[in-house]
């Protein structure tokens, strides 16, 4: 009997507890609403937005560049070998990185043996002309003397036959034309032999500024800092920052930069959509999201007049520049940031959050909550921005509206304006 009457005892408690929830369930459908999920309609200035999400860069930066006379030896390219991490902080003059050397020792080696030759040659072409003129000035000399003794011997016959003297005469103008000429191929000869000494001389000299180029390269593959600041390494146009076994050309000679950081901007991008309500000067909000907490002002600096397409995505974008008004020590390059650009204010308007919207049959119509009981309004909209939209018709300030759509809401029946 015990046990029977415990039996009926849970089935009565069973019978209680359904009632209980029935009733509960049937309580629920009354069109009371949880204060937590309402809002009250604001009056004032609304702001429409362009929000995006950018990295900040410095303003300006001071280059560190590679060797500056690759060129002019011949290399075109060079890897590096070993870099210090990025962001440290380095004085005047310390080291930052190390370029491969293979290839420009391999060219030093080819230009010291073409400079040995260089040297051996201007060493035998300065003895065979040194020779060569020590033989003609010699024969002038010799004709010279020849000369001068055809005169003697004309001097004395001046007391012997007359063919005799004649013969004396023509002697002499032949000795004369002799040296003459003499006098002229040595003078020819002084000139072949200046040029030829000109012509090794130059080449020696263009050798060795080859070397003296090499030399003075080969000292620059060492970098240094060339002042004092913070190391940021260069990006390539994909956007992938210079690193060891990376490449510096001719072309592109900057291995990194020191940035100055007391005035930084925010480098971002808008889509092709949004871009037509940027300009210049505009006020931007900007966050940082290493350090949410943090708040910080901008405005608008630069906007790309051409889009282009950003790697891996299909859409057009347009590059912005975006200027940081406070400085504050915690902000380095490559931190990432969200810009919300106030492309413009409506003043003295009505909004509520986007959430509290509804559609149905293209009529726009929010959830109010009077005195704990809800109705459905209908309402008129306009512009937007990423959170909250305009109020023209429907409410006024202060009254409460859902975020959510409350139980038994389709009951309810839309209250046209």
């Amino acid at each position: 009997m015990v046990i029977f009457r415990n039996k009926k005892l849970y089935i009565g408690i069973a019978i209680v507890i359904a009632f209980v929830l029935i009733l509960w369930l049937i309580m629920g459908r009354n069109t009371k609403v949880d204060e937590k999920v309402t809002v009250k309609v604001k009056k004032g200035d609304f702001h429409i937005n362009v929000t995006t999400t950018g990295e900040l860069e410095a303003r300006s930066s001071e280059n560190i560049y590679g060797p500056q006379g690759l060129r002019s030896i011949g290399v075109w390219q060079v890897k590096i070998s070993d870099l210090i991490p990025e962001g440290t902080v380095v004085d005047s003059g310390e080291y930052v990185a190390t370029l491969d050397r293979t290839e420009i020792s391999t060219k030093m080696k080819d230009v010291e043996s073409e400079l040995d030759k260089n040297q051996s040659q201007y060493t035998k072409t300065k003895l065979d002309t040194t020779l060569e003129m020590r033989t003609a000035r010699d024969e002038l000399i010799n004709l010279k003397y020849g000369f001068e003794e055809k005169q003697i011997i004309l001097d004395q016959s001046i007391y012997e036959p007359p063919a005799t003297i004649r013969q004396a005469e023509i002697d002499l103008e032949k000795a004369k034309r002799s040296y003459e000429q003499a006098v002229k191929n040595y003078k020819l000869k002084y000139e072949q032999a200046k040029a030829k000494m000109q012509e090794v001389n130059a080449s020696l000299n263009q050798q060795q500024r080859k070397s003296e180029s090499i030399i003075d390269n080969l000292k620059q593959f060492t970098i240094k800092a060339p002042k004092a600041g913070m190391i940021i390494y260069k990006r390539d146009w994909d956007g992938k920052k210079v690193t060891t076994g990376s490449t510096i050309s001719v072309f592109e000679n900057i291995v990194a930069t020191l940035p100055n950081l007391s005035k930084m901007i925010s480098k971002t991008y808008v889509n092709e959509i949004d871009i037509s309500k940027v300009k210049v000067d505009q006020i931007v909000e900007i966050g940082v999201d290493a350090f949410p907490d943090k708040k910080f002002t901008g405005k608008v600096l630069e906007v790309a007049n051409i889009g282009e397409q950003l790697p891996n995505s299909d859409a057009k974008v347009f590059e912005v520049k975006i200027v940081v008004n406070e400085f504050d020590s915690i902000l380095r390059p490559a931190m990432t940031t969200k810009n919300t650009v106030i492309t413009s204010t409506i003043k003295n308007v009505l909004f509520i959050p986007i959430e509290c919207i509804h559609i149905k049959d293209k009529i726009a119509f929010v959830y109010v909550s009077n005195g704990g009981k809800v109705s459905k309004q209908q309402v008129r909209t306009g512009a937007s921005n990423e959170n909250e939209i305009i109020i023209t018709q429907g409410l006024k300030e202060g009254d409460e509206v859902l975020l959510t759509i409350p139980i038994g809401a389709e009951e309810l029946t839309i209250k046209k304006l």
